[in-house]
């Protein structure tokens, strides 16, 4: 894709909202969910200890201010086992893999899981959406009931996660939207402003609303506070279906104009797992 912004761009736009969903966690929450945050090798560090699903405990926006070295993930893994964390997810753009990345996963016994679909597309050539359904910025009022559907889409109905999504509604930096029928929310998503970039995250439909354009109105309304902001790219990411399937959230993202930039694998680690040979 021509002219689109670099994997370093594109992957500390990710990094920054992950870590601000984390360390704007409300400290009452922080606690209970065993919150904890660093900022190594010029990616973010991210553990919660707390968090039954595992996806909160990932590091990634590495290899740009510098190279990712044996020394660099030994710094990473020291830190979660500093945590007393059981299990992490690394996520490093391809481009910046060194050659001997098979040799260094393996001595830290980093194992391979599934992949994500980088997609990037100029906000001017978004193609909009729209749904029956009521579509709006989140206020105060409506966070709690906002994040409760988003996070219960997931599987990640936690009280201490609810509070730290709740917490971006009013952040300088997200832009929470929801889906109404009536007064109740039946999908949600976000929007992080990362300079000229608008990351898309946090989408979700409550199963009942799904296939009523839900999430392409989102995507339309996020894209329209993108470009006021001054954005010129959206980005996402979403899971890379298997052979013979398909990913809704991806399809939904291409039928708007985004497209793959790269394919990011997950490298998974856990406490006490065997070092391959």
């Amino acid at each position: 894709m021509s002219n689109t912004p670099s994997a370093a761009v594109l992957e500390a736009a990710e990094a920054e909202f992950m870590y601000q969903y984390e360390v704007g966690t409300p400290a009452d929450a922080s606690a209970t969910l065993h919150v904890a945050t660093a900022r190594i090798g010029g990616g973010v560090v991210l553990s919660m200890r707390g968090d039954r699903s595992g996806y909160w405990s990932k590091a990634l926006g590495f290899g740009f201010e510098e190279p990712v070295t044996d020394e660099l993930i030994g710094r990473v893994l020291d830190f979660y086992r500093g945590e007393g964390a059981g299990r992490a997810v690394l996520q490093i753009a391809p481009s910046v893999l060194p050659p001997d990345w098979e040799d260094i996963r393996a001595r830290h016994g980093l194992r391979p899981g599934g992949e994500i679909v980088k997609v990037c597309g100029p906000v001017d050539a978004f193609v909009p959406g729209s749904t029956e359904l009521r579509v709006g910025p989140v206020g105060p009022q409506d966070a709690e009931e906002w994040a409760t559907v988003v996070l219960s889409v997931f599987g990640m109905l936690d009280q201490g996660l609810v509070r730290m999504m709740t917490a971006t509604v009013g952040h300088p930096r997200f832009r929470p939207f929801a889906v109404w029928d009536g007064d109740r929310v039946v999908a949600g998503a976000n929007l992080y402003l990362h300079g000229d970039v608008g990351a898309l995250n946090a989408g979700a439909t409550l199963p009942e609303y799904r296939g009523r354009g839900a999430q392409s109105a989102l995507m339309a309304a996020r894209a329209e506070q993108a470009a006021t902001a001054g954005c010129r790219w959206l980005i996402a990411e979403a899971g890379r279906p298997g052979e013979g399937e398909s990913n809704p959230s991806l399809n939904n993202m291409l039928r708007a104009g985004l497209r793959p930039v790269y394919h990011r694998r997950n490298w998974i680690w856990q406490q006490d797992a065997p070092e391959e040979a």
